[in-house]
């Protein structure tokens, strides 16, 4: 239940953007909003690691990210407040899947960009590919969902595709590898609790919630780094990050909501276009055999293990 106002009615719904949403828009309709803003949400992606691969050339690693989210927290917060989505009361139910959640987002964010300052943009992004199986898995695990021996055997070749990624015990293995996957797996922790916050809980709250608790981690960490000279130009990348940021949050819950997640899931899929194409003409980074090798397993048995799931829902 909100604390201020009340919940739109579905007629609302429909002229609010993509903030809020509800179980009853899955379906056709709801699949396809789902897509697209799963896809919107992987361009933002792309689009706020390019800005911040670039601010680390300037900035150190939690400097960046705090302030970064100073300014995505003050946006987002200013967002809630004026629809009056931001003061709410939790269930029980609800404050427990959103603390999981902010503590998967601050291990998905401080791991995911200790690997991008260190690594080139496609590898990282390669070795993420693995998260819709991991959901997969979790959700088998977690939250009691059928996984069938198909699906099983598509996660166990998925993995073999991290492996051919990260290259242990190669002169192509760099130990960032470890934190692009210890930030999979905390995406997959994220995104498995979000699942599980009611409709009632409004999107922006949420992202709201999370991009503080990071902000905040990320204060705490600063004086085990160096402060270094914020420059006009490098507060513009950060205010361009901070923006994209905002879009990622708010498109993947929204997404999570409005589609079934074995119509929406694979179209995460599309942030690997994105990863090459940025890769490649701003950082003149060209992916090697390994990590198109493996990426392109992963997609398959990706697309494979939902192909599976949407064909046992439908009998």
């Amino acid at each position: 239940m909100r604390g201020q106002g009340n919940r739109p009615t579905p007629e609302e719904n429909l002229s609010v953007d993509i903030t809020d949403g509800d179980e009853s828009e899955q379906g056709a309709s709801g699949n396809l909003r789902g897509a697209l803003l799963m896809s919107l949400g992987m361009a933002a992606f792309i689009g706020n690691v390019t800005l911040m691969k670039l601010v680390s050339f300037e900035l150190t690693l939690f400097q960046a990210i705090f302030l970064r989210g100073c300014c995505a927290a003050v946006v987002l917060g200013g967002a809630a407040y004026y629809r009056k989505e931001l003061f709410v009361t939790l269930t029980g139910a609800d404050a427990r899947a959103l603390t999981i959640r902010v503590i998967g987002e601050v291990g998905a964010s401080l791991c995911y960009f200790m690997a991008l300052f260190n690594m080139p943009v496609a590898n990282v992004t390669a070795i993420l590919q693995a998260l819709p199986l991991v959901v997969t898995l979790g959700a088998a695990v977690f939250l009691g969902e059928t996984v069938g021996w198909r699906r099983y055997g598509g996660i166990a070749l998925g993995f073999v595709g991290v492996l051919v990624i990260v290259q242990p015990g190669t002169d192509g293995f760099s130990v960032y590898s470890f934190w692009a996957l210890a930030s999979m797996l905390s995406v997959a922790l994220r995104d498995l609790a979000t699942r599980k916050i009611s409709s009632n809980l409004p999107s922006l709250f949420v992202a709201f919630v999370t991009m503080v608790a990071v902000t905040l981690i990320c204060a705490l960490l600063l004086p085990t780094m160096e402060w270094k000279e914020v420059k006009g130009d490098t507060i513009g990348l950060l205010l361009g990050a901070a923006v994209f940021i905002m879009l990622v949050h708010i498109t993947l819950i929204r997404a999570m909501r409005v589609g079934e997640v074995a119509f929406v899931t694979p179209f995460r899929y599309t942030v690997m276009i994105w990863a090459l194409l940025v890769g490649y003409y701003i950082f003149g980074e060209t992916p090697d055999t390994a990590t198109v090798t493996g990426c392109s397993l992963l997609i398959v048995t990706g697309l494979y293990s939902f192909w599976r799931e949407r064909k046992i829902k439908r009998g």
